[in-house]
């Protein structure tokens, strides 16, 4: 009898200590994630931030390293040192085209591309014609939108000094250039910041074709690693309707990975890419979402103005498979399921 009993609670541990095993959470995925940039407002960077500090990204079972670059993430992609990175659309099409990186977007951010032009409202430039006469100031290399603007008004590129001058944007109230290349949801609140009103040139107004910001990824990843991918974008999205829910919120936990930025210009930021997030095939399919057509013309822009020298297969630069996969479980896609699919 006594052995009966002894045999009996040994059972009972073994049972409960299975149960406890069965409860355990699985083991999580382990990815890498680099913004490309430092840390800031920029929504592709906060929408990982949100995603790893509101769990969402435990939550669909991975395990994410959130990591900054310092000029070097698409390297480090090509390396498979880190899984997913962010890009700019035409930088994208440019890598595709040559050498033929193997690469593609994987969620789209930016409807309109980042790429602006200030003067100061003080100057004498009133109309783009005034370009004319005056200093142009550009960072690296001369931005396609702004060849593309002469050339739709009909503006003579020889009466407009060209100058190279990096990122600092004091260079315009210095009085040093008359017109600055700018990124849209940056320097132009730098500027007025300093105690300057600007007027701002926006290539989409004057009918150039511009995408923004993506989350990147390789072919082979895509192709191998398509439920890894799946789930990182469902998080992501979560984090997104989170955002534009909690903008306060969100813009605290950006200062956790930026303690010793400005929050107002943080704010800043990100609302202007909250608007520029936006477009007609985002309310209809949900946010993150790529039309062929306006690749297929930021692609051929790209190649009109030698931005690219060989034509690419646009089908190869995005992919919208992992924004409007059915979930089996309740028939709906991953943007109905947080909210964020159509009507």
């Amino acid at each position: 009898m006594v052995t009966n009993l002894k045999f009996l609670a040994l059972l009972i541990t073994l049972l409960i200590v299975l149960a406890s095993c069965s409860k355990q959470s699985p083991e999580l995925t382990k990815i890498k994630f680099m913004a490309g940039y430092k840390p800031q407002a920029n929504l592709p960077f906060v929408a990982a931030y949100v995603a790893k500090e509101k769990g969402y990204f435990l939550e669909e079972g991975l395990d994410v390293e959130i990591l900054h670059s310092t000029g070097s993430h698409l390297k480090l992609l090509l390396a498979r040192e880190v899984d997913i990175t962010t890009a700019a659309a035409a930088s994208v099409i440019k890598r595709r085209s040559s050498p033929g990186v193997p690469i593609s977007s994987i969620m789209l951010f930016g409807q309109k591309g980042q790429q602006a032009f200030i003067t100061l409202k003080d100057s004498n430039i009133k109309n783009i014609s005034d370009w004319e006469g005056s200093i142009f100031g550009y960072k690296i290399s001369l931005p396609a939108e702004y060849l593309a603007m002469l050339n739709t008004n009909n503006l003579d590129r020889t009466k407009i000094q060209e100058v190279q001058v990096g990122f600092d944007p004091r260079i315009l109230t210095e009085r040093k250039v008359h017109i600055l290349s700018v990124f849209k949801s940056n320097e132009p609140n730098l500027i007025k910041k300093l105690g300057y009103d600007v007027n701002i040139w926006d290539p989409d107004d004057y009918g150039v074709p511009t995408l923004g910001l993506t989350y990147i990824t390789l072919d082979e990843t895509i192709a191998q690693r398509s439920d890894i991918l799946e789930s990182f974008n469902i998080a992501i999205l979560r984090s997104i309707d989170f955002i534009l829910n909690n903008r306060d919120e969100a813009i605290e936990i950006v200062i956790l990975y930026a303690p010793k930025s400005d929050k107002e210009h943080q704010r800043f930021m990100l609302e202007r890419e909250i608007e520029q997030s936006t477009s007609q095939a985002v309310e209809l399919n949900g946010f993150g979402w790529s039309e062929k057509e306006k690749w297929q013309s930021l692609h051929n822009f790209l190649l009109e103005y030698k931005s690219i020298n060989n034509p690419v297969d646009i089908n190869l630069v995005y992919t919208n498979q992992f924004l409007g996969k059915f979930i089996e479980s309740d028939n709906k896609t991953i943007l109905d399921r947080i909210g964020l699919g159509k009507n």
